[in-house]
Order: structure tokens, then sequence, then C-alpha cells
């Protein structure tokens, strides 16, 4: 059996990102650093990934264009232990509230445990954030639902309206200013549906544009893989990486981004010589979409 890819992780707030492999119940992580070269090449059927550190017991194959990479068992199991679900209400850790902003008129309200830090954050792609608060589980969560509804924000924001907004980002002082005038607002509910056990904490802006390397000019036609293919290569210099993905200066092929959880699942070996991009793409950032194949 060999390596697979299982996506794109950010445990260290001063450094990069890191790319995750498993082998059976093996692990290991790939250190990326910006303007060096990555590539590879997608090898054989896409299969599950499994659940819960548990291999998928019939190897099933997954959608190309799926960024779960889980069969529906695979995918139920998963589930069930999830906090995402609410089914695992007697958690007994420590969780905590936050604003994440994500471009202009962009913003969202969840939660992640405490013991996590900002890693949640940063694997969302969320460009600047607040805390909000700290408690139970079920504080948290009651403290998340009243302030969607009171700040008229969503606790879920689609992929790819993040990754469309990246290339157009305002100045730090203006996306900072945005979390805090909402930060204000719920402030300002005092006890109006604000659970007695969840501790308030003092607003503080923490801008991740340097991590990702987003204000290292974004800018221009980008394209987006939309999902892999047997023999598929992608390949170029990474520039930037945000949440699960990369973005690639891919040469004659211009700047692409690769969502890694797109690439886990597959059997991935080296690229070989030479930037390039050989499976479908869709334009992004630049007005209506376009389908193409490079």
């Amino acid at each position: 059996m060999g390596w697979q890819c299982t996506g794109l992780r950010w445990p260290d707030a001063q450094g990069g990102p890191v790319l995750g492999w498993c082998r059976g119940r093996q692990t290991r992580g790939s250190v990326l650093a910006y303007g060096t070269e990555l590539g590879f090449r997608a090898a054989g059927v896409r299969t599950c990934v499994g659940a819960r550190g548990n291999a998928c017991p019939t190897a099933a194959p997954v959608p190309e264009r799926s960024t779960g990479a889980r069969c529906a068992e695979c995918g139920r199991l998963d589930r069930a232990h999830s906090v995402a679900a609410d089914t695992i209400p007697d958690d007994p850790r420590t969780y905590r509230v936050y604003l994440a902003w994500f471009g202009a008129g962009m913003v969202k309200v969840g939660i992640t445990a405490e013991e996590r830090g900002a890693a949640r954050l940063r694997e969302q792609g969320a460009v600047v954030f607040s805390w909000l608060g700290r408690g139970p589980l079920m504080a948290a969560r009651r403290a998340e639902e009243v302030l969607r509804a009171a700040l008229g924000v969503p606790d879920r924001i689609p992929y790819a309206r993040k990754r469309a907004v990246r290339a157009d980002l305002p100045d730090p002082a203006a996306r900072a200013a945005e979390v805090a005038e909402l930060y204000g607002r719920a402030a300002a509910l005092d006890g109006r549906g604000w659970p007695e056990a969840l501790e308030r904490l003092p607003f503080e802006a923490v801008d991740h544009a340097g991590i990702f390397a987003l204000d290292e000019g974004q800018g221009g036609v980008v394209r987006s893989v939309t999902g892999l293919v047997d023999g598929g290569v992608v390949a170029g210099r990474l520039i930037a990486a945000a949440g699960p993905d990369l973005r690639l200066d891919a040469g004659g092929d211009g700047v692409v981004v690769v969502d890694t959880r797109l690439m886990t699942g597959w059997a991935l070996a080296a690229a070989g010589e030479g930037a390039g991009v050989s499976v479908p793409t869709v334009v992004v950032g630049g007005g209506a979409l376009q389908t193409g194949l490079f």
C-alpha cells in the first residue's frame, strides 16, 4: 500500500502549510515552502479514504469532484462523531466562538475546540478572525445560533465564494474594521441570549494574509482544478496557500489553484519535469465561470 494524501493542515500559526499523508495507520506531513516547485501525477482510481483512522473495508471508488472522498458508509461513520453535526453534546472540552472574515461582506460565526487554537480558522481560509467567547460546547453552540440571527451572518460559506474573493482583498485596516464592527454589535447584546456559561473574550483581529501569502499579488486570471483524472498532472511553483487550497504558478498554463481535498483518495506519483496542468479546470475571480482543460 502506498501513501495517500490526506489534505492540507495548518498546525502552526508561525509556520506554513503541511501536506498530510497516510498509509494504513501511519501518518506523516510534508512542510511546504512558498517559491518551491510542487507537482504530482494522479494514477489509477480514486478510492474512499475511510473514517476516523480506519480504512474503508471495500476501498470503494468515489467521484473525482467530491471534496469529501468518502463512500456513503464511511461518510455516515465520520459524521457520527462530529461536533458540527451535534452528535456529541456531552463533549467535556472547552470551546471558543469566533467571527471569521473571508472577504468584503463575507463573515461567518463558528465554534472550535479551544485546544486546537486557531488551526480551524486557517483550515477554513479565514483571512481575519477574532475570538468572541469561550466555554462549554452547548453554551458555545447556543451563542453561535444567537449571533447568527442577531448579526445576520451565516455559520457556513461555500468554499467557491471564499476562493473567488481572494484576488481582490481590501487593505488590512479595512478588513479588521469590518470584523471590529460586528464584534461591537455582538458585545452590545449583553445578556440578551448570551449564555451565562460563556466567558467573553476581548477583541483582537488576527490577520492570516501573511501566512497565506495573499498580499503578494493575487490579481489576474486564475483557474481552479475541478477534479483529478488518471494520468492527470498538476505542477508549478507554490506562490500562496489558504484553507485547503494551493496556488501554483504553472508556467505557460498560468496561475492554478488546487483544492487539496480533491487529491485525497488518489495514488499520487511525481509529476516529472516541467510545470503544467492536464486536468479539468474552471476560471475563478474573473466574472462568469468558464470550464477548460489545459
